[in-house]
């Protein structure tokens, strides 16, 4: 299991795309899950989401639900069955926002606590000044809870957001060592980060397998 971390417009998701890209270009099985992406579940959270009524507890309870649901259908199974499975944001994600949203870190952690531990977590580390700049190029309308509207920091969703991932870095941060994230610099270019994750899942393989692996497609 394969998982990538990091806020907003650190770039996980185009460097997840390129691995899982790679691996079946070498003829491995691969499965990629997405964070809030359960169809049980989703529909229920964007609801929520609209009427802006959701209470941090029952923001968490409601992700909880829906990776509990991924979990036991998708990523436990194809484990099993001998996939690499890539996961776009994990438990860490929680962590990180459900913390930063006032929930007891305890709590959440219990909460989670059947997940498996994954082989390898990257965590792209980026400024927020950074991740803004890529997150408002590409769409400048922010949404209500990616901005932390909820949790009163400012009245302006500009700088609500910034507060907010800022604050989601810092426990990110906290988790490197007891989670032992792979640090990817995300201010880097894309080639070079996806060589470092390329060389780190290399480590992983036997040496029969790594012999045959090809560095295409870039």
């Amino acid at each position: 299991m394969i998982v990538v971390e990091g806020i907003d417009g650190s770039g996980k998701s185009t460097q997840l795309r390129l691995l899982e890209k790679w691996l079946r270009f070498n003829n491995f099985e691969v499965f990629r899950t997405d964070w809030n992406s359960s169809d049980l579940v989703k529909s229920i959270t964007s609801k929520g989401k609209k009427k802006a009524n959701l209470t941090p507890t029952t923001f968490s309870l409601l992700h909880a639900t829906d990776f509990a649901d991924r979990f036991e259908r998708n990523i436990l199974p194809l484990l099993r069955a001998g996939y690499f499975v890539l996961a776009d944001r994990y438990v860490y994600t929680a962590y990180a926002r459900d913390v930063t949203r006032g929930c007891n870190p305890t709590w959440v952690r219990k909460v989670y606590d059947f997940a498996l531990k994954p082989d390898l977590a990257f965590y792209f580390r980026v400024p927020i000044d950074i991740s803004m700049d890529r997150i408002l190029s590409g769409r400048p309308k922010l949404k209500y809870y990616e901005a932390g509207m909820d949790l009163d920091l400012s009245n302006d969703i500009y700088e609500s957001y910034r507060i907010f991932q800022s604050k989601i870095i810092e426990q990110y941060e906290s988790m490197i060592n007891r989670e032992k994230f792979s640090v990817i610099d995300a201010t880097v270019g894309i080639k070079e980060q996806q060589k470092i994750m390329r060389n780190k899942i290399m480590h992983l393989l036997p040496t029969k397998i790594t012999k045959s692996i090809s560095e295409e497609p870039s």
